[in-house]
């Protein structure tokens, strides 16, 4: 399978990455709060199959020795064809002088694991909804 990469925020479809979110039950906006999102990130990825957007990730960092990676996602008929690997290692590449932090969706852990990540003891967070956050898996 032919993918192609794109680290450019030029041209890309935001509704298809607002409905891939939504379609992988990840947290999901408007299109255009996506745009803005991404846009205003470290690093961006976009995998293309076909010129169809399949999967993305982004970074936020300081660019010196801390990066966060959010909104890693892959439609579901591409998943296990390793578009994840090749989004993670795009965006770890651009960030391999920095610590990187990231939580994955409950049931994922295994994918960041096989990649290098480890599971934090001190991780802490403050959702605006810590009540569907609660209730999809991601915190006690």
């Amino acid at each position: 399978m032919d993918i192609d990469v794109s680290l450019s925020c030029e041209g890309v479809d935001w509704k298809a990455v607002s409905d891939t979110l939504k379609s992988v039950n990840m947290a999901f906006y408007e299109p255009e709060i996506h745009r803005k999102a991404f846009e205003a990130s470290h690093t961006t990825v976009f995998a293309y199959h076909e010129s169809k957007l399949i999967g993305f990730g982004r970074a936020i960092s300081d660019g010196t020795y801390q990066a966060a990676i959010y909104d890693c996602a892959v439609r579901e008929e591409f998943q296990g064809k390793g578009i994840g690997k090749i989004i993670m290692n795009s965006l770890l590449s651009e960030l391999s002088h920095c610590n990187i932090v990231l939580y994955a969706s409950p049931g994922k852990e295994g994918f960041y694991q096989s990649l290098g990540f480890r599971k934090m003891k001190t991780g802490m967070a403050y959702f605006q909804k810590n009540d569907v956050m609660r209730r999809l898996g991601f915190i006690e």
